[in-house]
């Protein structure tokens, strides 16, 4: 069998810049370039994927969390079922790290038998495209993409989501890090496909300059999520830190009401935060 060579994906920001926006990246200041460049520590996240290099899928967020020195350890790993079909809804409290430990974890216990249902932009990162199941938060679903939905949540592999789609967010210094709405698909796709669910309770945080960022940029009205520009940040200051997966016991997909789907998605989001260990927030 001939070796696969790819090429080791690097990320520049000037030349996305100059691609993709090139009537402002003419009169773009070179200091402002270099500004975003250090903001979303462009130079320590391609030092990481020359690191993962040619792995993909469950192999590639093993090894981020590896070059990160990210542990992982799973409360509730007896309710974890051996067989079956199951959703795998969980609170997104990182935007990012939090998906490759769920991406690492879940490939592991269910040998690389694993779908993630993301915002279409995500399939842009290639090391992960094979565990991706792309949904269009921006704009109408076309049918294809509905199909291929459909057609894996009916196929033999564990699903696994965010139903709030956004990563969590701090209303105040005060209050606690949790998840908006969770969307009424977990409660649909559930029902339509007879699997499962399993609430997950991913324990952690974000630094609270990302909290505040978010918080500044909704007081001024601004639209565009601007605190995902620090994301990427956020992941790399990660290094070294632990995280604990709480699972739950599986909700019967024949106990969700479809008739109050809204609702439904709500409780399975209640059940996931009775999880959450009693402990001042950090």
């Amino acid at each position: 069998m001939s070796e696969i060579n790819r090429e080791i994906i690097q990320i520049d920001v000037a030349s996305v810049l100059r691609e993709r926006a090139p009537r402002y990246y003419r009169w773009m200041p070179r200091f402002v370039v270099r500004w975003i460049e250090r903001l979303i520590c462009q130079d320590e996240l391609n030092a990481m994927l020359r690191q993962v290099g040619d792995k993909r899928d469950v192999e590639a967020a093993q090894m981020v969390l590896d070059y990160l020195n990210i542990t992982v350890r799973v409360e509730g790993l007896e309710n974890v079922p051996e067989g079956g079909r199951y959703i795998f809804a969980s609170n997104h409290p990182l935007g990012g790290l939090d998906g490759l430990a769920l991406i690492a974890t879940f490939g592991r216990l269910y040998d690389g038998g694993i779908r993630f249902l993301v915002n279409d932009l995500l399939m842009a990162v290639e090391p992960l495209r094979g565990v991706f199941l792309p949904v269009n938060k921006y704009g109408s679903q076309s049918r294809q993409a509905a199909m291929a939905i459909a057609r894996e949540y009916a196929g033999p592999n564990q699903m696994l989501t965010f139903p709030a789609g956004l990563c969590s967010r701090q209303k105040s210094g005060k209050a606690p890090i949790e998840d908006l709405r969770w969307n009424k698909a977990v409660v649909t796709l559930a029902a339509r496909s007879k699997r499962d669910v399993v609430p997950i309770y991913f324990d952690g945080h974000n630094s609270k300059w990302f909290y505040r960022w978010a918080r500044w940029r909704e007081r001024l009205g601004i639209k565009f999520n601007l605190e995902m520009l620090l994301l990427p940040r956020e992941m790399i200051h990660s290094r070294g830190a632990s995280f604990t997966i709480h699972v739950g016991k599986p909700v019967g997909h024949d106990t969700l009401d479809t008739r109050h789907a809204p609702a439904e998605a709500m409780r399975l989001r209640s059940l996931t935060y009775a999880m959450r260990p009693d402990k001042p927030e950090q």
